[in-house]
C-alpha cells in the first residue's frame, strides 16, 4: 500500500535534495530556516527524494523508545513508498494505518567526497634520552585527509542535528595535534632516534604516526582516514639546548672515533707482532728440519763408508786365505808347492775380485749421487698485505699461484723475516721471476 494514496492532500509537493558543493553531513530543511520545528519535519504528501551516487539519505523519525533511523543509498529518484522505507512502513502503518503524514528529520551524508585539515602544532621541548638536559624545540605541521565509509558507525558516534563540520573538523585536529606532540617527544626513546637526525627521518615517523592516528579516528570519529602527510619537523637551531646539544655530541662522536682508531691501530700491531712471531717459529722449525735432514744424511754415509771398510777386511782376509791355499797339502804327502791348491785358490781369489771390485763400484756410484745431490732450495716464505690485512705466510709454489691468478701483482706489498719494512713484490728480486709468465696489462685505448 503506498504512503501517500492521493497527492492533492496536504499542500505542494516537496524534492528532497542536496544541493550543496562541498560538505560532509548536511541538513535538508523544505523552507530554508535554521530552527528545528515540527513543521519543518513534517513530510508534505507526493515529496519525491533525489540521492546524487556518492550520497546517503539518513531518515530519522523520533520515538518515545528512541530514534530510529532509513537510510537510503543513492543513486535513488523516486516518489517516497514504503517499500523503499522499512523503518517509516511499521510506524506510519501501526500509528495512523499507512494513510497519515509523518514526522523526520533527513540529512545527507557525503561517502564520495574527501575533507582536508590542515595542523600546525607550535615549538614544544624534545629529549634526547642520553642527554636529558637539554630540550630540544620542535614544531610540526601538515595535512590529515578522511572521508566517511562506515556510515552506521559514523552516526552512532556523531549527533547529526545541527552538525557543524567546522566544529567536527577541530575535534579532528585537536586529535591529530595531541597524536603527533606525543609520538614526536617519545620517538627518541621508543625507537633510539638520535634528536639531532630526526628532521632526516620525517618519513619514517610520518608511517609511525600514521599508523597510529588512524585507528583512533576510525573509534572515536567514524571517519576513514585516507592519508596523513607530515610535511615538516622544524628545529629551533637558535635555542640553547641545541647548541648545547650539538656540542656534546660532537664531542661524544670524536671520542668515540679516537678510541675506534686507537683500537684499530692495536689490531694491526697486535696482527703483525702475532705473524712475526709465526714467521720465526716456522723458520726455526724448518732450520731444524734441515739440520736434522743434514744429520741424517752425514750418518747415512758414514754408515755406508763403514760398511765398505768392513767388507774390505773381509775381502782381505779371504785373499790372505786364498793365497796360502797354494802350500796346502792336499794328499801329496809332503810340503812344497800345490798346483791345485794354487788354482784353486786363484780361482777363488778372482772372484773374490770381481765381488770385490762390484761392491767398491756400487758403493762409489752411490756416493757420488749423494755428494751430487743438491741440497733442497731454500723455502721461501712471504707476508701479502690484501686490503691492509696481513695474509699468509706463502710458500713459493702459494706465491706462483697466486701471481697467475692475479691476486699477487708487480705493486702488492709483501714481507718476510728479515726485512726492515713492507716491499712491492716487484722490488724484491728473489720475486721477479714469478711475473716473468704473467702477461703486462693491456695498453689504453
Amino acid at each position: 500500500m503506498g504512503l501517500f494514496g492521493n497527492k492533492l492532500e496536504g499542500g505542494l509537493m516537496d524534492v528532497i535534495r542536496c544541493d550543496e558543493q562541498e560538505y560532509l553531513v548536511w541538513k535538508w530543511r523544505p523552507s530554508g530556516d535554521a530552527n528545528s520545528t515540527k513543521k519543518e519535519n513534517a513530510i508534505r504528501y507526493g515529496s519525491s527524494l533525489r540521492v546524487k551516487d556518492g550520497e546517503l539519505a539518513v531518515f530519522v523519525y523520533q520515538q518515545k523508545d528512541g530514534s530510529m533511523q532509513d537510510f537510503i543509498v543513492g543513486p535513488f529518484d523516486q516518489t517516497i513508498k514504503t517499500a523503499n522505507f522499512p523503518i517509516l512502513s511499521s510506524i506510519v502503518g501501526l500509528a495512523f494505518g499507512g494513510a497519515s503524514p509523518f514526522q523526520a528529520e533527513i540529512y545527507f551524508i557525503n561517502l564520495s567526497g574527501n575533507i582536508q585539515v590542515k595542523f600546525g602544532i607550535p615549538y614544544f621541548d624534545v629529549f634526547d634520552p642520553r642527554f636529558l638536559d637539554f630540550a630540544v624545540p620542535m614544531a610540526a605541521r601538515g595535512t590529515i585527509t578522511f572521508n566517511i565509509t562506515d556510515y552506521s558507525s559514523f552516526i552512532k558516534l556523531n549527533r547529526l542535528i545541527n552538525f557543524e563540520l567546522d566544529d567536527f573538523n577541530k575535534q579532528i585536529k585537536d586529535a591529530v595535534t595531541k597524536y603527533v606532540k606525543g609520538i614526536i617527544t617519545n620517538i627518541p626513546a621508543d625507537n633510539g632516534m638520535p634528536v639531532l637526525q630526526m628532521e632526516r627521518k620525517l618519513l619514517d615517523i610520518n608511517d609511525l604516526i600514521a599508523s597510529r592516528l588512524k585507528e583512533r579516528l576510525e573509534n572515536d570519529f567514524g571517519v576513514n582516514m585516507k592519508g596523513f602527510d607530515l610535511a615538516s619537523i622544524d628545529v629551533d637551531k637558535e635555542s640553547e639546548g641545541y647548541a648545547e646539544l650539538r656540542k656534546v655530541t660532537a664531542d661524544q662522536i670524536s671520542k668515540t672515533t679516537v678510541a675506534q682508531t686507537d683500537v684499530n691501530i692495536k689490531n694491526l700491531n697486535d696482527v703483525q707482532s702475532i705473524n712475526a712471531l709465526n714467521m720465526e717459529e716456522t723458520l726455526r722449525v724448518q732450520r731444524e728440519e734441515a739440520q736434522r735432514a743434514q744429520k741424517l744424511q752425514t750418518e747415512a754415509n758414514f754408515m755406508g763408508a763403514h760398511a765398505l771398510n768392513q767388507q774390505t777386511e773381509v775381502l782381505k782376509t779371504g785373499a790372505e786365505s786364498l793365497g796360502s791355499m797354494g802350500n796346502m797339502n792336499i794328499g801329496s804327502g809332503g810340503g812344497g808347492m800345490n798346483p791345485a791348491g794354487m788354482m784353486t785358490g786363484m780361482m777363488m781369489g778372482g772372484a773374490m775380485g770381481n765381488q770385490m771390485a762390484g761392491m767398491m763400484n756400487a758403493m762409489g756410484q752411490n756416493m757420488n749421487q749423494q755428494q751430487n745431490t743438491p741440497p733442497p732450495p731454500p723455502q721461501i716464505l712471504y707476508s701479502v698485505s690484501v686490503n691492509g690485512q696481513t695474509t699468509g705466510p706463502f710458500n713459493w709454489q702459494q706465491l706462483q699461484q697466486m701471481a697467475q691468478n692475479g691476486q699477487l701483482e708487480h705493486n702488492t706489498h709483501v714481507w718476510k723475516q728479515g726485512m726492515a719494512a713492507w716491499e712491492q713484490a716487484s722490488n724484491v728480486q728473489e720475486l721477479t721471476a714469478l711475473f716473468g709468465a704473467v702477461p703486462p696489462p693491456p695498453p689504453m685505448p
